[in-house]
Formats: structure tokens, sequence, C-alpha cells
């Protein structure tokens, strides 16, 4: 019963994370692991997935309630996610991803100094592209982060929500929704993965999933009455959170 209260606990928490910024895997995963330490990754992944994929689909539809999203891109810019993320997945089978940890908290480091550094980044929503070329920068968005989740994992939301501000114009409120929309989508092809493979704990992934929701409710809520300069605020938490678990991965856990 503790484990349950714990779980339900993270899950909410991760929900509220995630709707804003991204990062609720930060919170969620670890959770499991720690809850179960002796129990299969593969099973904890997809018992996360079975509950954080109501939280973002939930954050889409209230997002797309209230913010114009450019649908005409972010389908081809979803495809290309699933793409990017089977091929990222077979890279797996042939490269190490282990080097990939010590990179990537350097990476992090210097997506978090830009956005820091550059005050009026991502406050004003100001899409650089129309039509077609919107959708194909996008889709190129896509690819690569999603080859990244399929490879290696950690921070995929964030940086869809840079990326999208960086690359596409966008501000942080309709980078942050755009990115939700992307995570749904490969949340829902992943679990399809495990669920196929019978490593999704329903009963437990279901009792999180109604605490991800509420959670994401709230975050949605929050970000959609204070906008960008607020969802530029949690961002900068998650990826310096990130920062951290990852320098910690990478550079002492791994000996």
């Amino acid at each position: 019963m503790l484990e349950l209260a714990v779980l339900t606990l993270a899950s909410l928490f991760a929900g509220f994370v995630d709707a804003i910024g991204g990062g609720g895997g930060l919170v969620l995963v670890p959770a499991l692991f720690g809850a179960f330490p002796g129990a299969a990754p593969a099973t904890l992944f997809g018992t996360n997935k079975g509950a954080s994929i109501w939280g973002t689909g939930w954050a889409t539809l209230q997002y797309a309630r209230r913010v114009q999203l450019p649908w005409s891109a972010l389908w081809p810019a979803a495809l290309s996610a699933l793409v990017g993320s089977a091929a990222g997945a077979w890279c797996v089978t042939v490269i190490d991803p282990g080097y990939f940890r010590k990179a990537l908290p350097v990476v992090l480091l210097g997506v978090l100094l830009y956005t820091v550094i550059r005050k009026n980044f991502g406050q004003v929503h100001a899409p650089r592209y129309q039509g077609r070329k919107q959708a194909v920068v996008a889709s190129a968005v896509g690819v690569i982060v999603g080859a990244y989740d399929g490879f290696f994992g950690p921070g995929t939301g964030s940086f869809l929500v840079f990326l999208f501000v960086r690359l596409l114009g966008f501000d942080f409120l309709h980078a942050s929704a755009s990115a939700k929309f992307l995570n749904t989508v490969t949340n829902a092809a992943a679990l399809v993965l495990f669920a196929s493979k019978g490593h999704v704990w329903w009963q437990l992934a279901g009792v999180m999933a109604l605490a991800n929701v509420m959670g994401s409710l709230i975050g949605t809520r929050l970000a959609l009455r204070h906008g960008a300069p607020f969802v530029r605020v949690v961002f900068v938490c998650v990826v310096f959170l990130l920062i951290v678990k990852t320098a910690w991965d990478g550079f002492f856990r791994s000996g």
C-alpha cells in the first residue's frame, strides 16, 4: 500500500510537470524502479507508458482547445517521430548507447545556457515558416528527436520543446502544446509494443493514470493561465534537474 501511495503521488507530480515543460519521466520512472527494484525494466517502462500516455493525451486535448496548433505540420512530424523512434531502437541493437551518458549532460547544459542567456527566447510566438516549409522543419525535428528517444530517451520532451522554439519560432506555450501531441503519438506506439510483449502492469498503470491526468489538468491550466513566461521557468527547472540526473548516471553511477 505504501508503494501504491508513493507511486500515485509521483504520477500526479509527473503529470503536472510534463504538461507544462516535459520531463515527467524524470519523476515517475525512478519512482517505479525504486518501488520495484527486482522487476524487469521493460515492465516498469511499459507501466510508465500505460500511465503517462493518459496525461499527455489529456494535456494535448486541453491545449488544442485553447491554443491554435499547426496540425498540418504536427501530423507529418508525428509520423516522422515514429519512423525515427523505430530507427533509433534498431540502432540500440548494433550500437552501444552507453557513450551517450557522458555527452548528454553537456548537451543539456548547452540548452540550459542558451535558454537562460537569451532572455526573450520563447517569449513571443512568431512562427518562422508556414505551410509546407513548416511541415518539413517540424518533420525534421520529429525524426531527429524520435530517433534519440528510441535510441536513448532521457529529456525527449525537453528537446522537442527547445527545438520547436529555436527552429520554428514558437513561444514556450505553443512549443509545449505541440510537444505534448508528439509525445502522445510516440507513447502510444511504445505502449502497443510493451503491451504486446506483456510488459504492462495494467492495474497499477490504471491507478497511476488517474493521478497523472489530475496532475496534467492542473499543469495545463497553470500553463494556459500564465502563458509562455511560466512555461519557460518550468522548462529551465526541468532541464536543470535533467542535467543533474544524467551527470550522476553518466559520471558516477556508471563508475
